[in-house]
């Protein structure tokens, strides 16, 4: 049955509801005064309480203000004990947060019918707050996965449009450095040919600075190679992260996943002056291709590894504003592993700031974010769980200490993947 505190400082008030409520079969709990009450149902979380109006150190009135203040107490229904019938009594005791009110002296079938109504309005209340729960956050992941499906789509044709003509020239560099190098090889042969040039042609030698430019093209076409490879880089990790709105299934290598999440958040990486400041460790294990949603695995990677980087540039910030160095190189470490056949398991460690024991409990919930205003919106490890979870009957875990660091586990299993 029910856990119900009684609170009331005559303790034979206290031995009638004892007696009473414990017939029902419920649990019952004892307080004598206000600030006994709440610790008790911080402590020990009631499903109902009967609290006495008038009581010494903290009153009723004041002990369900209290209670109703909390948000992780406010459900539990409230019955206030009293001896007052007039009607201004009981609108002071709803407004102060009473649910319902109980006369002295006690009249047991009373005593027992509110119980019950309350147990039962209780029950409803923690009912109705657990659909709001899951429809907010059905409506949350419906929003996000909206807006990634429109992202992927974008992406995905921001890259063809680029992936055309970055190919054109990409193709036709080859060419122009086969043409130059002829051309510069006939001007060689043309010195050689004619070592003393007209005034005329010496100028233009002199104006062009012949010398540099044979030395210095070569090197212009071998930069716009690398560019030209390190675009066609970008769009292969634009093609392969911009999967998000495939419905289907796929089997896909995991490492391409972490690679073009890794590829994403790259300029992440750098410090101001284009140097890497945080160091990334791959330790890969042969994984096998697996069957999965590409495109949702690779959003739970780029939340993880975002989560990563914030976690180390507060511990960046926060040793600034100390006026100290950090003591360890800035790490992030991705290993991969495959479980007896049976499952494929992701670490992925940081040395930041780690996570709060208080905070932990929570980080999966939608909408809930430590960071400032505007910063998050609090949906990242939330849509992630969801996608592991749900989607791929997996499991997305957490191990953190503050000042040490965090490592977010996610273990995919081959039997009970794809659910949906």
């Amino acid at each position: 049955m029910a856990k119900i505190l009684a609170v009331d400082d005559d303790i034979t008030v206290q031995i009638i509801l004892q007696e009473l409520l414990e017939s029902e079969g419920h649990e019952v709990l004892l307080a004598e005064d206000g600030e006994a009450a709440l610790l008790k149902t911080k402590e020990l979380q009631p499903d109902l309480i009967i609290c006495d109006w008038m009581m010494p150190k903290l009153d009723g009135l004041e002990v369900c203000r209290r209670i109703k203040a909390d948000p992780q107490l406010a459900t539990i229904f409230l019955i206030l004990l009293t001896i007052r019938e007039h009607v201004a009594d009981r609108v002071q005791g709803l407004d102060s947060g009473a649910d319902d009110f109980l006369s002295k002296p006690i009249e047991p079938s009373e005593l027992q019918a509110r119980v019950r109504s309350g147990l039962r309005l209780s029950q409803l209340n923690k009912q109705f707050s657990q659909a709001l729960h899951e429809l907010k956050q059905t409506q949350s992941q419906l929003v996000q996965s909206e807006k990634m499906s429109s992202l992927g789509r974008m992406v995905a044709g921001i890259a063809h449009e680029i992936n055309n003509p970055v190919t054109f020239i990409h193709g036709n560099l080859s060419h122009i450095e086969y043409y130059t190098q002829d051309l510069l090889e006939l001007v060689e042969f043309y010195q050689q040919e004619y070592p003393n040039p007209s005034p005329r042609l010496q100028n233009k030698i002199t104006d062009v600075n012949l010398d540099f430019l044979s030395q210095d093209f070569p090197k212009i076409l071998g930069s716009m190679k690398i560019g030209t490879e390190r675009l066609r880089e970008l769009v292969l990790s634009l093609r392969k992260f911009s999967r998000i709105d495939e419905a289907e299934r796929k089997s896909v290598d995991i490492h391409e996943g972490i690679e073009s999440a890794l590829f994403l958040v790259q300029y992440r990486l750098l410090n101001s002056a284009g140097q890497p400041w945080i160091q990334i460790i791959k330790e890969y294990g042969n994984l096998p291709l697996f069957e999965c949603y590409p495109g949702q695995l690779n959003q739970v990677f780029l939340h993880i590894i975002n989560n990563a980087i914030e976690a180390l540039e507060r511990d960046k910030e926060k040793a600034k504003v100390n006026g100290y160095s950090l003591k360890n190189i800035p790490i992030i470490k991705i290993q991969t592993t495959l479980q007896d056949n049976y499952q494929v398991i992701i670490h992925i460690i940081d040395n930041g700031v780690g996570i709060t024991e208080v905070v932990k409990p929570r980080i999966f919930d939608p909408f809930f974010t430590t960071k400032p205003v505007g910063k998050g919106r609090g949906l990242g490890l939330s849509i992630a769980h969801q996608i592991v979870v749900s989607q791929h009957g997996g499991e997305l875990d957490c191990v953190s200490q503050p000042n040490v660091g965090t490592q977010m586990t996610i273990k995919l299993p081959f039997q009970k993947c794809l659910l949906g």
